[in-house]
């Protein structure tokens, strides 16, 4: 109760609306990439950081290590240490580019087609027609199964259709992909 006037306290506009707490606060120029229908963004997995970023720190082991002795070989310990910093600081950057990546990924299941946004520096919005929709596959890495995540593919007639939702949790990835062949098989029978 508000102490002041006796009233239930209110609930802040973002609560109320369901959205996702990761997602960033929208802006005027979102409003061209809302769901629309009153939907809201369905997002992929707070793991995709995690993914992204075990992923990246796999490759850069061996690179700062590689590159670390060349380093040495060339330079001495300064030639090595310049050589793994270099490699510390684009993991770095990789784990906050897949942060944010996570924060953009969402997806909305409507009446006649699925619509994927997408993008940190330059924002997508695709749409999919199910009737366009030639097939759907469901991939999943090795440290993605570790997590447990898959990601869904969407493939299409004309190849610029074609859409990825990554970093699902395997059962929701399943299920969606059951639906949307589901409704492709609807569409596409005359």
């Amino acid at each position: 109760m508000n102490a002041t006037h006796g009233e239930p306290p209110q609930v802040p506009a973002t609560a109320a609306q369901g959205t996702v707490p990761h997602a960033p606060p929208p802006s005027a120029a979102d409003s061209a990439f809302a769901p629309g229908d009153g939907r809201t963004w369905a997002r992929v997995s707070r793991r995709h950081t995690l993914a992204r970023g075990l992923a990246a720190t796999l490759w850069a082991l061996p690179c700062a290590l590689g590159g670390g002795l060349v380093g040495w070989r060339n330079g001495g310990v300064p030639g090595a240490v310049v050589v793994v910093s270099l490699v510390v600081v684009a993991l770095a950057v990789t784990w906050i580019v897949a942060e944010l990546t996570s924060r953009s990924y969402g997806y909305a299941e409507r009446d006649d087609d699925l619509i994927l946004t997408s993008g940190v520096f330059v924002r997508r919005l695709v749409v999919v027609p199910y009737a366009r929709m030639e097939f759907v596959d469901v991939t999943s890495g090795l440290v993605d199964r570790w997590l447990g995540l898959a990601t869904v593919r969407l493939h299409t007639a004309a190849a610029a259709t074609d859409a990825r939702i990554p970093s699902l949790p395997v059962r929701e990835a399943g299920e969606l992909r059951d639906r949307l062949a589901h409704r492709g098989e609807q569409r596409s029978t005359p």
